[in-house]
């Protein structure tokens, strides 16, 4: 009869707790090259212009969702919020830190002839296509997996030419009990494999 009660309060209080921490958070998206980019300059020169990043996901508000094993549901947001402001903005200190001054622009057509008219040695615009992050709880652990896809448009003015490259990622993360914390650093390590790949050799 105790143990019955134990197992009821210990399942009651697991509910509380999960239903306390239901709501809407903010995940801080940052990216931190975890190598070193020697080329980087050589191939994009010292300015780089960041044309609107384009958020064309059917869902834009959210990027991503934490159902436990009992209570509400979690939802996340990114810091800075829309989506495409935070990752432009994630670019700008780490780039800077290899030489490589970033400016943004209002718009660009994407056409390999306009790059004469941008001020600057590079342009880049992303479009982004998939970007979730879903975890999910059971009795004993929970799995988060993430998945990122985007396109990465780079026009060099030197080569005249807009190069396009196509990234989908996807990770999954393994917790007793996964926090806020634990998804931001899972999904920023999933920035930093895409963008360091990219810089290391952008065409």
């Amino acid at each position: 009869m105790r143990i019955g009660r134990l197992i009821i309060m210990l399942f009651l209080g697991l509910a509380l707790l999960s239903c306390a921490k239901a709501g809407t958070y903010p995940l801080y998206l940052r990216y931190n090259p975890a190598k070193e980019l020697p080329s980087l300059q050589q191939k994009i020169g010292t300015t780089l212009a960041l044309a609107p990043f384009r958020d064309e996901r059917r869902e834009t508000l959210f990027i991503g969702i934490h159902t436990p094993f009992h209570g509400s549901s979690s939802r996340y947001k990114s810091d800075p919020s829309p989506l495409e402001r935070a990752i432009q903005e994630s670019l700008s200190g780490p780039l800077s830190r290899h030489k490589v001054r970033t400016v943004p622009i209002s718009s660009w057509d994407g056409s390999p002839e306009s790059l004469k008219k941008i001020d600057a040695d590079s342009v880049l615009m992303i479009e982004i296509k998939k970007f979730w992050t879903e975890a999910q709880g059971d009795l004993l652990k929970t799995v988060a997996k993430t998945s990122i896809q985007l396109s990465l448009h780079l026009g060099v003015k030197k080569e005249g030419k807009v190069f396009t490259r196509n990234v989908e990622v996807e990770k999954e993360t393994t917790a007793v009990r996964l926090t806020s914390e634990d998804l931001e650093k899972a999904i920023n390590q999933t920035l930093t494999e895409i963008f360091d790949s990219f810089f290391a050799n952008p065409y």
